[in-house]
């Protein structure tokens, strides 16, 4: 019933060994693989045993593009650079869309083809920060996937049921980020309904707690979960501790955000809950 997924795996090598530990000592079934880290063929081998579900982490925000000196228009000094908000507006801005539309294909392409090795059934999709919700970056895919003949089985996407969430204290920016999200969810189901009824389907959690998916909060969180439907429950884990790592984080976001004790507690929730005999999962 649950898919406990981790995101960022293969950022960096210690930061993929606390999430590898989630998987051995803990729930996590699931990892996302950052498709343009250098880092990732060597944590690929750290994974390489293990049964989990595998999905590509598509990345239009941390470090550099596989598409370097084609991407002028969303990356800067060679790492990328351009926020959730402004991509928003450009999807709505024609003459501004199109330049990002093409670099974004050719960049998403590129990131598809670098992790082919791990794909063997057909790929499973998501991005960091949801990026790939985003109008013209879902067009951007979309099209990458039907001029390619590739073949696709699940793109998450996070819509959520904030009345799952009752009690919880949700964060004000978490909320705004939820009914966003939702809307941009509405637009991609909507416009691509025939694709989409042919994908496995999924309900989501993880946006209205993001940051704080803690063991409590996901106690209460699950134990509201129809059991009947199939669910994926985010979490992210794996923290940079390190500081040549944290030095090598090319968003200021992301630095905050993986540095954060938070990510300490979201690994301590996957264990626990493995312990919990009294949480059925």
């Amino acid at each position: 019933m649950f898919e406990f997924h981790a995101d960022d795996y293969g950022l960096f090598p210690e930061q993929s060994r606390r999430i590898l530990d989630c998987i051995e000592n803990g729930v996590i079934n699931g990892v996302s693989i950052m498709p343009n880290s250098p880092y990732l063929k060597e944590c690929m081998e750290f994974l390489s045993w293990k049964d989990v579900k595998l999905t590509v982490h598509l990345n239009l925000v941390e470090g550099a593009p596989l598409t370097a000196g084609a991407c002028e228009h969303i990356s800067e000094d060679g790492a990328f650079n351009i926020s959730f908000g402004k991509l928003l507006i450009v999807s709505y801005i024609p003459f501004l869309r199109k330049k990002y539309y093409e670099e974004i294909k050719r960049e998403l392409g590129e990131q598809i083809k670098a992790v082919a090795p791990y794909f063997k059934d057909g790929y499973r999709l998501d991005s960091h920060v949801h990026y790939h919700m985003l109008p013209v970056v879902f067009d951007a895919l979309a099209d990458v996937i039907r001029e390619n003949g590739i073949k696709v089985t699940y793109i998450r996407v996070p819509s959520e049921d904030l009345k799952l969430y009752k009690g919880i204290k949700l964060r004000p920016i978490n909320r705004v980020k939820v009914m966003v999200l939702n809307t941009l969810a509405r637009r991609n189901r909507r416009k691509y309904k025939e694709f989409f009824d042919k994908l496995e389907n999924k309900k989501f959690s993880g946006v209205a707690c993001s940051g704080e998916m803690n063991y409590e909060n996901v106690k209460t969180l699950i134990s509201r979960i129809d059991a009947s439907e199939d669910f994926e429950v985010l979490f992210h884990p794996g923290a940079v501790l390190e500081d040549e790592d944290i030095a090598g984080l090319t968003s200021k976001d992301d630095r905050s955000f993986l540095t954060s004790a938070n990510r300490h507690a979201e690994e301590m929730a996957t264990k626990m809950l493995k312990d919990n005999k009294d949480v059925e999962i």
